[in-house]
């Protein structure tokens, strides 16, 4: 595993971005890595781009801001590719030789020959995982998508552990967390799918697990190593 690893997640407003990127930081730093978290996005609204950054590190992090050169880049959104709902295009610029494509979506997306040629010239496998559906049918809404987003990442990466990644879930929504704006609206449409606290953490967990087993399997079956 490289000594520093960079994340873009690019998706859409609402589909808790931001939130995976600051859960992400939380559970690396509690396995007590360096790790910083960015949002970046323009209007503040529902199904608008959105994008954050995360960084992590065995030694300090010095630069913060947009994330140019990622090691993995997650799509939490088809759109973001099909239709351009993406801050930087093509959705994989700047990504580095080795790295990782996270794609939610049910079925591969068609891209171009040059796509395809770049991404097998520069040893990028491209994980497939039906995140929202799989969301749908673990937890009963596709507001957990972003759970099974980072359920795939530590899968395939073992960036974090699983102790450390269900810390980071109780502190963001199992106590007093201030959210502003979009981020806070989520939250409570979050909570309010769920009668109880105890239940919303156990399903987003659920939704890691499970995912993260796909994840583990998809490793496995790559040849080169990812990452290295």
């Amino acid at each position: 595993m490289r000594k520093r690893v960079n994340i873009r997640m690019s998706g859409l407003g609402g589909q808790g971005v931001v939130t995976s990127a600051h859960v992400l930081a939380t559970a690396a730093s509690k396995d007590g890595k360096n790790a910083i978290s960015n949002p970046f996005f323009g209007a503040e609204k529902r199904m608008a781009p959105a994008e954050s950054y995360v960084r992590i590190a065995g030694e300090r992090i010095y630069d913060r801001g947009e994330l140019v050169y990622p090691d993995v880049i997650m799509i939490f959104h088809p759109t973001v590719i099909t239709l351009g709902k993406c801050y930087t295009m093509p959705f994989y610029d700047g990504i580095k030789k080795g790295g990782m494509l996270i794609i939610n979506t049910d079925k591969p997306i068609a891209l171009s020959d040059d796509d395809y040629r770049f991404f097998e010239e520069n040893e990028i496998p491209i994980f497939n995982v039906p995140a929202t559906t799989l969301a749908v049918e673990i937890a009963g809404t596709e507001l957990a998508t972003n759970m099974g987003m980072l359920g795939a990442l530590m899968g395939a990466t073992k960036l974090v552990s699983m102790e450390s990644m269900e810390a980071a879930i109780q502190d963001r929504f199992g106590k007093k967390y201030v959210a502003s704006g979009g981020t806070a609206t989520l939250d409570e449409a979050i909570k309010k799918k769920f009668a109880k606290k105890e239940q919303l953490l156990k399903k987003n967990m659920e939704t890691i697990r499970q995912v993260y087993e796909l994840g583990a399997e998809w490793i496995e079956t790559i040849k080169s190593p990812v990452l290295a």
